[in-house]
C-alpha cells in the first residue's frame, strides 16, 4: 500500500540527481502521468485481470505513449477502431478512454451487447455535460481545441445546433454567431488546450458578444506542468520532454522548453536521448501527461551512465 501511495505521489515530487560523471538531473515539479490518464491506465489493467478467456478492446489508442501501449498489448489488450464496432462479439470489453466518446458510439456499443468500461476523465465528462445542457437552451456554445483530437470530437457529440468548435485565435476572428448579441455565449475549451491561447480568445470574446459566460475547462495539470517547465528551463541548459509523439499537451510542452531553453528535444524513449545531451552539465526533465514513472526513470538511469 505505501508503495502504491508512492507511486501515485511521485510525479509530483521533485527530484536533483549528482552523478560522478558531474551531471545534474532536475525534474520538473510536476510532470508524467496526469489523473485521468493513470486512471484510465488502472481500469484497464483491472478489466484484463478481471476477463480472461475474454477480449478486451479499447476504442482508439487508451494513451498516447507508444511505449505504454505497447506493454497493454502484450498484456492482453486490443485497439478497437470504431468502424469495426459493428464486427464485435456480443459481451465483448470495450474501455472508452479519458478522452470519451460521442453518445452515438456508447450507443452503438451498447447495441452489440458490449460490456462498457468508462475510463472518461472526469474533466472531460463535465465539459460534456455542458455542452449537452447549454447547445440545446437558448445560448450558444463555443469550444476551443484540436478538431482531430478524440475529446473535442467526443465533446462535439453532445452539442445540439447552437455550438461552434474553433482551433484558435484566427478562427475565433472570423467566427459569427446568428443574432449573437441576444444570446448567452458559452466559451470552453478542450482539457489540454493553451491557457495563453486561451485568455488571447476570451479577451476577444469579451469584446465582441455582451453576453459572455467563460467556462475554464483547461486541466489545473496542464497550466501546472507548464509553469513548472518555465521553472526549470531557468536552472538547465538542456531540456528532455519525453511524450507520445501525438500527445497534443506533450507538443506543446516542447513548444515552450524550445522557447525557454538552449536545448530541447521531444523523446519518447530513452534511446531517443540527443548524443548532445550527455555533455551537458544540468538537464531538466519533464513528461506529457501519458507518459508512465517507468519512462522517465529510464531517460534518468540513460542519462546517469552517460551513453
Amino acid at each position: 500500500m505505501f508503495q502504491d501511495l508512492f507511486n501515485r505521489c511521485f510525479v509530483y515530487t521533485r527530484h536533483l540527481f549528482f552523478y560522478t560523471n558531474g551531471m545534474e538531473i532536475i525534474r520538473a515539479s510536476v510532470l508524467g502521468f496526469c489523473f485521468g490518464v493513470r486512471r484510465a491506465v488502472e481500469l484497464a489493467e483491472k478489466a484484463l485481470s478481471e476477463n480472461p478467456g475474454k477480449k478486451v478492446y479499447s476504442l482508439g489508442p487508451l494513451i498516447h505513449n507508444e511505449n505504454a501501449l505497447s506493454a497493454l498489448e502484450e498484456k492482453g489488450l486490443h485497439i478497437l477502431e470504431e468502424s469495426d464496432i459493428a464486427e464485435l462479439e456480443e459481451g465483448s470489453v470495450v474501455i472508452i478512454r479519458a478522452h470519451g466518446v460521442a453518445p452515438c458510439v456508447t450507443d452503438a456499443l451498447e447495441k452489440r451487447g458490449c460490456k462498457i468500461i468508462d475510463a472518461t476523465c472526469p474533466r472531460v465528462k463535465a465539459s460534456q455535460k455542458m455542452v449537452e445542457r447549454y447547445s440545446s437552451e437558448n445560448d450558444y456554445v463555443v469550444l476551443t481545441g484540436d478538431k482531430n483530437h478524440g475529446e473535442v470530437i467526443g465533446i462535439a457529440g453532445y452539442a445540439g445546433e447552437n455550438f461552434s468548435q474553433i482551433q484558435d485565435y484566427e478562427e475565433a476572428e472570423r467566427l459569427n454567431i446568428k443574432d449573437g448579441d441576444n444570446k448567452n455565449v458559452i466559451l470552453l475549451s478542450q482539457t489540454t488546450y493553451s491557457p495563453k491561447e486561451f485568455e488571447k480568445i476570451e479577451n476577444l470574446f469579451k469584446s465582441k458578444f455582451h453576453n459572455l459566460a467563460v467556462m475554464n475547462t483547461i486541466c489545473p495539470a496542464t497550466n501546472e506542468r507548464q509553469q513548472a517547465l518555465l521553472e526549470l528551463c531557468s536552472q538547465v541548459e538542456g531540456v528532455l520532454v519525453v511524450g507520445g509523439k501525438n500527445s497534443a499537451n506533450t507538443k506543446r510542452l516542447y513548444q515552450t522548453a524550445a522557447a525557454n531553453c538552449k536545448l530541447a528535444a521531444h523523446i519518447q524513449s530513452a534511446a531517443d536521448i540527443p548524443q548532445e545531451f550527455f555533455n551537458l552539465k544540468t538537464i531538466g526533465i519533464t513528461a506529457g501527461a501519458s507518459t508512465p514513472d517507468e519512462i522517465i526513470e529510464d531517460v534518468e538511469r540513460k542519462l546517469e551512465a552517460g551513453f
